[in-house]
């Protein structure tokens, strides 16, 4: 259906004036026109029940003090000091009186060595996580401890908070020699998010696994998960749970079993480390930086997979760092160890009972396998063909023994660049299944990319999505995602797996932004890109109707901005700067032999002249950018001599400045001095244009080239091309996509409006005979729109619409995702 005319909005206007297609009118309105037309009769992509999950890792403190609902922390007092020195075994917890912790001969276990030798008339007092242990007034909470003492000897068990008591205290007696667990039950008098348990001995006494479980965790299960956390994932119906990682998997995943610090490897995670008994379980201090137990373990899991409904896809070490990293281990018994490990892992979930690692799974109380599919093997290994060298001997050894288990892969840690081309040539030539990709972008990469899997190779491998996010949690972040996902639905013969990433967030312990749901020790709360994930994961429909719409056009108008020099943990110096235009006018130069007035500081760092030189000297400072000229500059060329001095990475010059939050630069030996690559800033989002590996030397002076002409950049480094690029995609603000729900015979019409002006449309369904009301969820708010422990300012609203017909109009509010569900007769 083709349009009469295209009535523009605030929105609209201001993109296209800016392109330069159109003359800024007198008064711009506030409503634009687009139109849809769906094609019923013809067969789009069919969508498969797994389509969107999720994915959890334990980043943002998301296990323990979040997704496992154990409320003490560092109850085995195993916490290390190896990768963070504020950790000792003590951490958490207090001790009046005298007590220390043990590793000796007497321990409790080989994977769980520490216990606290706690003498007689002395307590123990733990404070949970964030503020304190929460128990809510009436609910019943389970104490348990390891205890070796004289038999007859008292143990007093508390909990407190500063106001009093939140339990009558409860005395558990020392019956057995040796090591035995003891149990009592509390019921909380008061809720309280400040709470503190204390453990108190008459009589010396060795003390280990310190617990108190709330008794009302998901679906009951003892060793279970917070219920509320776990309620949420359950109410987004995934069809799939990845997990443990992620960074978490592969980085150190070198160490054998039989590492230096034996019972405990450092940044390392081993799937037979987390089942079987909890006490007999490791503490691990995980890549990021915190220390971790495993009472929330492949087994948890599984069950949680299978308890949502939802297929598990567990992802396994390779051998090859990735996470800014580079290594990959050359032992071939350490390589046959880990493909081993990973066949075990499949006979624990799949094996009968009577095999050896399904009785392992049967005895923990789960005697019907599993049913696992598919696993993931590494994760964004940035050293391609040393990664897929060792895939290739996994997945021979899984297809040799278990030929219906789908083994992934994955194409590294960007969206593009050289690793991301070679990583899919190898999957290619290999007739790889499938291949998981991983990007977190600007919300304008978002809206320019809803494209990107329109020209994937059909009969190539399919794409599992596995990370994904905008870089923030405001609605226009989820604005452009669900922009995004029409396009993933659209694709879905390419696309079969898709997750957002992170999952969890406690919002005391955050690593790692944005992050699908927020937490802290007594509540959680949705973010604004959780409700538009949720919209599409239960409305996913079973086949794509091909449908088209109406878009912007492409962009025209030159890049325009101001120059910057700027430097990421390093020291550099930079010297005879010059921009000239492209007739041959000279617009800045700056050789630095007096002063740096032309420069303007708007980043961090310290910047100064010496010796005709302009230096940044923190080598810690973070994007210290400097910038100079005009803003409306276009069709220039900026060269520069940058040296780095000392640091980790290289140097970034900057052009198209528009402000601190929009601009490009060439980030020149950045990533640990790995790749050099062209970064576009857009309201302070960042996403990667070009990239190639490469480092810069310390101390080498090179000379750098950035020729800008029209939306077209050509980069040189030492008088040789480097590269280029074509900034011409637009931000499309108005996507849609239409599916079918086999079940109900709905017809889904999906748009999402992401700009400040309502977007009338014309929708023209093809002839489909459909009943006149629709139901319909609309998510609106304003752009910078935030969820809060709170607040909640973007939540779905349902409706319903009487104006459906062959032919009809809605408006689709200003920012805003809306689901119209048509029901076919």
């Amino acid at each position: 259906m083709s349009r009469t005319r295209w009535r523009l909005g605030l929105g609209a206007t201001a993109f296209l004036v800016a392109a330069g297609l159109v003359p800024a009118p007198a008064h711009a309105e506030d409503v634009t026109d687009y139109a849809i037309t769906v094609d019923p009769a013809a067969r789009g992509a069919k969508i498969d029940d797994t389509m969107y999950g999720v994915f959890f890792e334990d980043i943002n403190r998301a296990a323990d003090g979040g997704l496992y609902a154990e409320l003490v922390q560092n109850r085995s007092f195993e916490y290390s000091t190896a990768d963070n020195s504020s950790y000792t075994p003590l951490t958490s917890w207090t001790v009046s009186g005298t007590g220390q912790v043990v590793n000796d001969d007497g321990r409790l276990g080989e994977r769980n060595r520490n216990y606290l030798s706690l003498g007689a008339g002395s307590s123990v007092t733990n404070a949970g996580y964030n503020t304190g242990i929460h128990v809510e007034q009436g609910k019943k909470y389970d104490f348990s401890v390891w205890a070796r003492a004289d038999a007859g000897t008292a143990l007093t068990v508390s909990l407190q908070d500063a106001d009093g008591t939140l339990a009558p205290a409860r005395e558990v007696t020392v019956t057995k020699s040796g090591w035995a667990q003891y149990k009592a039950t509390f019921t909380a008098t008061r809720t309280s998010s400040d709470g503190r348990l204390t453990v108190a001995s008459s009589a010396a006494a060795a003390l280990d696994m310190v617990s108190l479980f709330p008794r009302d965790t998901y679906r009951g299960e003892p060793n279970g998960l917070r219920k509320d956390l776990a309620e949420k994932i359950a109410a987004l119906q995934p069809g799939f749970v990845r997990f443990p990682g992620g960074c978490l998997v592969n980085t150190g995943s070198m160490e054998d079993y039989s590492a230096a610090s034996g019972w405990q490897r450092k940044r390392s995670y081993q799937w037979k480390d987390t089942i079987g008994p909890v006490e007999q379980r490791a503490t691990n201090s995980n890549f990021w930086g915190y220390n971790q137990s495993y009472g929330l373990g492949y087994y948890e899991y599984f069950r949680l997979s299978e308890d949502i409904g939802a297929m598990p896809l567990p992802v396994v070490p390779a051998l090859v760092t990735g996470c800014g990293q580079n290594k990959a281990v050359v032992d071939e018994a350490l390589l046959k160890r880990h493909i081993q490990d990973t066949l075990d892992l499949i006979e624990f979930a799949n094996g009968p009972a009577s095999s050896t690692w399904g009785k392992v799974r049967a005895k923990m109380g789960h005697a019907k396998p599993f049913h696992l599919t598919h696993i993931e093997v590494g994760n964004e290994e940035n050293l391609p063909n040393e990664f897929f060298a060792r895939f290739k001997e996994f997945r021979a050894a899984i297809q040799a023994k278990y030929p219906d288990i789908q083994v992934i892969s994955n194409s590294g840690p960007d969206d593009s660049g050289t690793t991301f081309d070679t990583a899919w040539q190898l999957n290619k030539d290999a007739k790889v299944d499938m291949v998981d990709e991983h990007y977190y972008n600007s919300p304008q990469w978002f809206l320019q990319n809803n494209d990107r899997y329109d020209s994937y190779d059909r009969n190539g491998p399919k794409v599992f999505l596995g990370e994904y996010a905008s870089q923030g949690n405001t609605f226009k972040n989820g604005l452009t995602e669900a922009a995004f996902m029409t396009g993933l639905e659209r694709n879905a013969d390419v696309v079969k797996l898709a997750s957002y990433a992170p999952l969890f967030a406690n919002e005391d312990y955050v690593q790692w932004r944005p992050d699908l749901i927020w937490f802290n020790n007594h509540a959680s709360w949705n973010s604004a890109n959780y409700e538009v994930q949720k919209l599409f994961m239960t409305n996913v429909g079973d086949r794509v109707v091909p449908s088209t719409a109406t878009g912007t056009p492409s962009l025209l108008a030159p890049i325009t901005g101001a120059v910057g020099l700027s430097t990421w943990a390093t020291t550099a110096a930079y010297d005879d700067v010059r921009v000239t235009g492209a007739d041959g006018n000279t617009l800045l130069t700056d050789d630095f032999s007096g002063d740096a007035s032309q420069w303007t500081h708007t980043g961090g760092g310290s910047w100064s002249v010496q010796d005709g030189q302009y230096v940044q000297t923190d080598v810690t400072a973070e994007n210290t950018m400097v910038s100079a000229g005009d803003p409306s500059w276009h069709d220039y060329d900026l060269k520069a001599k940058a040296t780095k001095k000392a640091g980790k990475e290289g140097f970034l010059v900057a052009f198209g400045v528009k402000d601190t939050g929009n601009f490009y630069w060439w980030n020149i030996g950045g990533w640990n001095n790995t790749q050099t690559a062209v970064e576009q800033a857009v309201d302070g989002g960042k996403s990667t244009l070009v990239s190639k590996a490469g480092s810069v030397e310390t101390g080498r002076t090179y000379d750098i080239d950035v020729k800008v002409r029209g939306r077209q950049v050509t980069l040189y480094l030492d008088g040789q091309e480097w590269g280029s690029f074509t900034d011409d995609k637009p931000a499309e603000p108005f996507r849609q996509v239409v599916t079918k729900d086999q079940k109900t015979g709905d017809l889904i019409v999906k748009v999402v409006n992401a700009q400040n002006a309502a977007a009338r449309t014309a929708i023209d369904l093809g002839g489909a005979k459909v009943a006149s009301r629709a139901r319909v969820t609309t998510l609106a708010a304003g752009p910078d729109a935030v969820n809060s422990e709170t607040s909640t300012a973007v939540a779905p609203v349902k409706s319903t619409f009487d104006g459906v017909a062959g032919k009809f109009s809605y408006t689709f509010p200003a920012n805003s995702v809306t689901f119209l569900r048509i029901r076919q007769r």
